[in-house]
């Protein structure tokens, strides 16, 4: 158990090899350490393609009012 609200449960012994299950609630996302390790990397990359994004459009934006002017 990990806390009361998550249980790894072992599924199979083969060999040298176990599988292993997690039961958790809905609200709770498990991953694999790789996948989680590619969620963050998404997520960074994607933080920093929306702010480079609001620096051009703000460029736009301002010549646009100039140009308006």
């Amino acid at each position: 158990m990990i806390g009361e609200d998550i249980e790894i449960i072992v599924l199979q012994v083969k060999g040298k090899n176990v599988k292993l299950g997690i039961k958790a609630p809905k609200d709770y996302s498990v991953f694999r350490r790789e996948i989680y390790e590619q969620i963050k990397e998404q997520n960074k990359m994607a933080s920093m393609t929306s702010v480079d994004s609001f620096g051009i459009l703000e460029e736009i934006l301002i010549k646009e009012n100039k140009s308006s002017e």
